[in-house]
């Protein structure tokens, strides 16, 4: 049981450093015109693994991990942030897939956690400063769908280089928790 328990200990904590790598080499990427709070969301790829193989308190577990990543690089501001929009995305993805009669791709599940990602930052920003940008939503909504279909796809294409027997392993745990 301890065994276990330091192997799940050891992976999230692989992951979260994976997730951090991501975050920094995703900051040195400038996209010339790109608008403000629009990132690639590469970081969301170890939250998308963790909440897909290894279940959902995982999946909230690396969202919260990742916030406070953000504290400590961008400040409290950014991070509270991250961590609407992160905790707003899984749960959305979680509610969409339990309430769906059948599987949902990856790319479907990964569009509507970056749409939501971008909805949960937008509430909170209209929370901390008492403006609303309106005019924003379409932006954060159309790049949460881009960003969701890059990512998505992107998940999509690493999938097949986990070793087979780890697939299969955590295909069956999270089909038990109802995640694929």
């Amino acid at each position: 049981m301890k065994k276990n328990l330091a192997g799940k200990i050891s992976l999230m904590g692989l992951l979260f450093a994976l997730a951090m790598t991501f975050s920094y080499l995703e900051s040195m990427i400038v996209i010339p015109g790109l608008l403000p709070g629009i990132r690639l969301g590469l970081s969301n790829l170890v939250t998308m693994y963790c909440l897909f193989f290894l279940g959902k308190a995982a999946g909230y577990t690396m969202a919260v991990m990742k916030s406070a990543f953000v504290v400590l690089t961008r400040g409290l501001i950014s991070g509270m942030l991250s961590l609407a929009g992160g905790l707003l995305s899984v749960t959305a993805i979680l509610l969409i897939n339990r309430l769906c009669k059948h599987s949902l791709h990856y790319i479907t599940l990964s569009v509507i956690g970056a749409v939501f990602h971008n909805i949960g930052q937008m509430l909170l920003a209209k929370y901390l400063t008492n403006v609303f940008l309106y005019y924003y939503i379409p932006v954060l909504v159309l790049s949460g769908l881009l960003v969701g279909i890059v990512t998505g796809k992107m998940f999509e294409w690493i999938i097949p280089y986990l070793p087979q027997r780890y697939r299969c392993r955590l295909q069956k745990h999270s089909e038990k928790q109802g995640l694929l």
